[in-house]
């Protein structure tokens, strides 16, 4: 089974990581990858990028050594209704959002998490929930793969989980796996990279979901042409400038 983007990788814009753009591109042709996404952290993260770094990822060139580049963020989840760090101003020119829990966000017990991480999957801007296994915040598995398989949300599958990042992620992870298996749901297996030598390592990810059993048309990064299309299918589905104030109202 061959990956061909890796839709999760940090460049030194979120404060935490340290190659740039073009180290990142040259990183993902070198492992073969056709595309790879710019995903920093969202402004509320200690460190992070200001706002404007998203509005002008525009200005970025689309292929940068011979690798699709996607312009994206990994927005921070608020509060319980599931409100991340990034207004439709900018989120709405970005080709790809991930959302996740992270320091700016306490935490709470397993009913107020999964609450959370629902209603952000419930944001018609958000495309995939990223490390939903990490013990910092406890969810519960089933309700999240329910609510992942009926919104149409993916889930991610995070190599650096099972590194440096986020230790004891192995048995939560694996119990999402397993129903992701059981239930036919879609993942995306991602490097979570900091650094451009680790863009396009998903070993430990490949492993695990392996011996979960999800099969390769399940993950959806196995295909180019199935992320652009699901993307597509997304940006389709964002709201109109007032119904998106709506939603963000409802979620302060």
């Amino acid at each position: 089974m061959r990956l061909v983007a890796d839709l999760h990788v940090h460049s030194i814009a979120s404060g935490h990581a340290y190659s740039t753009i073009l180290e990142i591109a040259a990183a993902a042709r070198d492992k073969g990858l056709l595309a790879v996404a710019v995903t920093d952290h969202g402004p509320t993260m200690p460190g992070g990028p200001h706002v404007y770094h998203f509005s002008n990822m525009a200005t970025l060139p689309r292929d940068i050594c011979g690798v699709r580049v996607l312009h994206g963020v990994e927005a921070n989840i608020l509060n319980k209704k599931g409100k991340i760090d990034l207004g439709y101003r900018y989120l709405k020119d970005l080709d790809i959002v991930l959302a996740g829990f992270h320091d700016p966000y306490e935490g709470g017990g397993v009913t107020e998490n999964t609450d959370a991480m629902i209603a952000a999957m419930e944001n018609p801007y958000v495309d995939f929930i990223v490390h939903p296994g990490n013990p910092r915040y406890p969810v519960d598995a089933e309700a999240i793969v329910k609510a992942s398989i009926e919104l149409g949300v993916p889930i991610e599958v995070n190599n650096a989980s099972f590194g440096d990042s986020r230790e004891g992620s192995i048995g939560p992870c694996s119990t999402i796996a397993r129903l992701v298996a059981d239930e036919d749901g879609r993942i995306i297996i991602s490097s979570d990279a900091h650094f451009a030598y680790k863009v396009g390592e998903f070993g430990e990810a490949m492993r695990l979901v392996s011996e979960c059993g999800i099969a390769p048309d399940q993950i959806l990064n196995t295909s180019l042409e199935a992320v652009m299309a699901y993307l597509e299918s997304r940006h389709n589905k964002r709201p109109s400038p007032n119904e998106q104030a709506f939603d963000d109202e409802k979620r302060r």
